[in-house]
């Protein structure tokens, strides 16, 4: 048994994702008003991005729950200590990374999100599954919260955010990665500068598209 398929967790994540599930934003009112091809400009855009997500604040936009699942492999398997996240939302995908944590006898998850009502969600979770412990959850613009205090080494990096911040979020703890971290990003189809600098072995990665939407990658360099 493991912490992600026993209570109290697994039942608060069958919770999460039926909830998720449940309210699209797609069909929201907030999103009433855009076409596909502007809500896809705006999640590439690195000037329009916020008003974009703001939008979306009482959604969960979680991992799918075969993403969460693999989360909880890669960071199981590498034996993590040390993971970075990248957009907490309701902490669906964080609660993965962190069951993987206790279950490897411990560690450190550094989460961050700009959206403070999402932040209340997502500690509530965190706390109901038994995992507030194992994260430091940072509030705020990435792109400061990321950029001190970070562990010497990190194991695993999930990008999860904005999109069109995965390049900027990536120079930010890429010195810190260890040989062979994983690299994870969530619809990554929609930061292409992120997809050409990962999939170009001569920048230190091997990379690949992996189900549906997730580009996982591995640290070579």
């Amino acid at each position: 048994m493991t912490t992600l398929t026993t209570t109290p967790l697994a039942p608060l994540l069958d919770r999460l994702f039926e909830e998720a599930a449940a309210a699209s934003p797609v069909t929201s009112p907030a999103m009433a008003d855009l076409s596909a091809e502007e809500r896809a400009r705006l999640m590439q855009s690195k000037t329009d991005y916020l008003g974009y997500y703001a939008r979306l604040k009482d959604f969960a936009l979680p991992v799918s729950r075969e993403t969460g699942t693999l989360l909880y492999m890669l960071a199981r398997n590498s034996k993590a200590r040390t993971i970075v996240e990248f957009g907490t939302s309701f902490g669906i995908s964080t609660l993965h990374l962190a069951a993987a944590l206790r279950d490897n006898g411990g560690g450190r998850l550094i989460t961050s999100e700009f959206e403070p009502s999402k932040l209340v969600r997502a500690r509530k979770n965190l706390t109901d599954g038994g995992l507030i412990d194992l994260v430091e959850i940072r509030e705020g613009d990435a792109l400061q919260t990321l950029r001190t205090d970070l562990p010497e080494t990190i194991d695993l990096l999930l990008l999860d955010g904005a999109k069109a911040l995965y390049p900027d979020i990536l120079s930010l703890v890429e010195s810190r990665l260890r040989p062979s971290a994983w690299i994870v990003a969530d619809n990554a189809d929609f930061s292409p500068e992120y997809l050409a600098r990962v999939r170009e072995p001569a920048n230190g990665y091997l990379s690949t598209p992996f189900a549906e939407d997730v580009e996982l990658s591995m640290r070579i360099g």
